[in-house]
């Protein structure tokens, strides 16, 4: 069983950083779900410096600790967990990095270990779609943001941060019937910036929509939409308003505080959730470490979630054996 040091009995500020003090080691023995990088940031359009974002938020992960009290669980009573490390990019060249990311999460998906995954820049969601459509064929994608990234182009572009799910669309490796996008908001070049996502199958909650809709109605759209198949969380910190997560490179006002930008990790529980990623946290922007402060919680809550269906497979397990008995 792999576990974080005990921060009472060691100091945070010893050590070498992992996500959460966690053990470093490349294994699938006995891990339920691992946490990894991609620090790759050269398809961002505007700031960039997301490549150093998951250093960031290992540095102020080790303030978290085993007990989730919002939702009632020890998270190491049921799981262990490793730092996986980060993924070899190639800066400059996407198309290699894919064929890294692949390589090496490859073997998680096999063991049946969670990746929970922090980049760089939005980019890497295709990259992680396609090694997730290799285990499991077509996901659903619940995917958290300002911005669609369905656009076809940058600067004549195929492959940047605001391409990835078109890209993955068009690969067949999301299912869009099951598929929802949420958060979006912003100033746009024309009506199709929203309704492209549409065109392509996917259900579009903009943040306009959210907030007349409420969070509870939100919530139940999306579990409906996903139903039961294998989802994947794709989480981009600009969801957030950046009063709240200013370390990102298009952020957007208007969103959702710190507080219900937890609350909808937390509400995704009983999907049948298998990958997350974090994107787009900058932390050269990142006054204070208010950005890596909710990064870091945002995933702990995801890696919560995977106690949550690990602890919800065992008590169907056990009631199975006193039915039998």
């Amino acid at each position: 069983m792999y576990q974080p040091k005990d921060s009472s009995k060691s100091p945070r500020f010893c050590g070498v950083r992992t996500f959460m003090r966690l053990e470093h080691i490349q294994t699938t023995e006995n891990v339920d779900f691992a946490v990894l990088g991609v620090p790759f940031d050269t398809a961002a359009s505007n700031r960039t410096g997301q490549r150093l974002g998951p250093q960031h938020i290992r540095n102020f992960s080790t303030l978290l600790r085993p007990y989730n009290p919002d939702m009632e669980i020890n998270i190491f009573d049921y799981c262990s967990g490793v730092d996986y490390g980060d993924i070899d990019v190639i800066p400059g060249n996407i198309h290699r990095t894919y064929d890294n990311m692949i390589e090496g999460l490859t073997p998680l998906l096999d063991a049946d270990v969670t990746p929970v995954i922090m980049g760089g820049d939005h980019s890497i969601s295709l990259g992680n779609l396609r090694a997730f459509h290799k285990k499991y064929g077509p996901v659903a994608l619940v995917h958290f943001d300002s911005h669609g990234d369905t656009w076809d182009n940058y600067y004549g572009e195929k492959y940047m941060h605001g391409t990835p799910f078109r890209r993955a669309v068009e690969e067949g490796l999301i299912d869009t019937d099951h598929s929802i996008q949420i958060g979006m908001r912003g100033p746009l070049y024309g009506p199709g910036d929203i309704d492209d996502a549409r065109d392509l199958g996917f259900e579009v909650l903009p943040m306009k929509e959210v907030r007349k809709l409420g969070f509870d109605e939100v919530i139940a759209r999306i579990h409906k939409r996903a139903g039961d198949r294998p989802v994947f969380v794709s989480y981009d910190i600009d969801f957030v308003d950046p009063a709240f997560a200013p370390g990102t490179g298009t952020p957007e006002v208007a969103g959702p505080n710190s507080y219900e930008a937890l609350e909808y990790v937390r509400a995704l529980d009983g999907l049948n959730l298998v990958g997350f990623d974090l994107v787009e946290v900058l932390p050269t922007y990142d006054h204070n470490e208010i950005t890596a402060a909710l990064a870091s919680s945002i995933m702990y809550e995801m890696i919560t979630l995977t106690a949550l269906k690990k602890r919800s497979a065992l008590q169907r397990a056990n009631e199975e054996t006193v039915k039998q008995s």
